[in-house]
C-alpha cells in the first residue's frame, strides 16, 4: 500500500470538492498531458460517476477508467480501476480536520500490477516509487490550489 499524508490550511469540504473536480485534476498532473473525461460530462465527480483518465507515463500512453465506489462528503470518498492497465486499483481519499484552518489530506493506493511474478517485480523496481512520486505531484498541486483559493 502506497500511503501519502499532506497538510493543507483549508477546509476539509473545499479540498473533498477540489480532488474530486477533474480539471483541477488534469492541471494537478499537467506534465503527464493527463486527460480526464467523465461519464456524467460534468467536471464534478460523484458516487457512481466514472472517469477515463489518458496520460503519458514511463514512455507509455495509458488509459484507465476508475468509478467512484464510495462517497462520504468531506470526510472520505474512493476510486476504484473498472477497466486499465493494473490487476487491481483502489485509491482512497481521506480530509480529517485538524484545526479549523487545517486539513489533513491522505492518499492510500492499493495497487496490484499484471503479470504475476513480472508485476510484482515492477511494482517492487519502478511502481511503487513512481505512483508515490505521482501522488505526491498531485498532492502539492491541490494543496498549492486550495490554499490559493482560501487567501
Amino acid at each position: 500500500m502506497i500511503e501519502v499524508e499532506t497538510l493543507v490550511q483549508c477546509t476539509p469540504e473545499r479540498l473533498f470538492d477540489l480532488k474530486l473536480d477533474m480539471d483541477a485534476h488534469s492541471a494537478s498532473l499537467a506534465a503527464t498531458g493527463e486527460t480526464a473525461t467523465t461519464s456524467s460530462g460534468l467536471p464534478q465527480l460523484d458516487l457512481g460517476d466514472e472517469v477515463t483518465f489518458r496520460a503519458r507515463h514511463l514512455g507509455l500512453t495509458w488509459r484507465m477508467t476508475s468509478r467512484v465506489t464510495a462517497f462520504d462528503r468531506p470526510h472520505r470518498f474512493v476510486d476504484q480501476q473498472v477497466r486499465g492497465p493494473f490487476r487491481q486499483l483502489r485509491h482512497e481519499h481521506t480530509f480529517e480536520a485538524i484545526d479549523p484552518q487545517t486539513t489533513r489530506m491522505t492518499d492510500r493506493m492499493e495497487l496490484v500490477a499484471p503479470l504475476g511474478p513480472l508485476g510484482r517485480l515492477a511494482m517492487r523496481v519502478i511502481l511503487t516509487s513512481y505512483m508515490t512520486k505521482l501522488l505526491r505531484t498531485r498532492a502539492a498541486a491541490i494543496k498549492s490550489l486550495a490554499e490559493a483559493s482560501q487567501r
